[in-house]
């Protein structure tokens, strides 16, 4: 793609994702704290404030991380029966981190989509 005179050559969808990189130069960082995006990449000046990830990412890591969870869970009490502080002690961490692992990349996955479907736009010269 061709931005300011300058040419970029398409970044891979999980690299961007997976790294949470900008979807267009594939450098700069997407955000600026936890889940926080940047109003601009800092490497090549793409408008991010544009991006609306909306509820999707928290949608897709509920549906993974739950389907993951329950039937691990249902795994555990069919074969031991523990009580149920063991379910509590086992699935309250792996939920917590699961879920902060999973919405960054699958966060920056919906805004590289965005920019490669045409919904991000570089800023305007003027």
């Amino acid at each position: 793609m061709t931005s300011g005179g300058r040419n970029y050559a398409p970044v891979p969808l999980s690299r961007a994702a997976l790294r949470c990189r900008c979807p267009r130069c594939g450098d700069g960082a997407v955000f600026s704290g936890l889940l926080t995006v940047r109003p601009t990449c800092a490497v090549c000046g793409l408008d991010l404030s544009a991006q609306d990830a909306g509820d999707g990412p928290a949608v897709f890591v509920i549906l993974l991380l739950g389907l993951v969870v329950v039937a691990l869970a249902a795994w555990v009490e069919i074969s031991f029966s523990p009580p149920i502080w063991v379910h509590l002690v086992l699935w309250t961490p792996l939920i917590s981190v699961g879920a902060i692992l999973l919405l960054r990349p699958l966060k920056a996955a919906l805004i590289a989509l965005q920019y490669r479907h045409g919904d991000l736009h570089p800023p305007s010269a003027a």
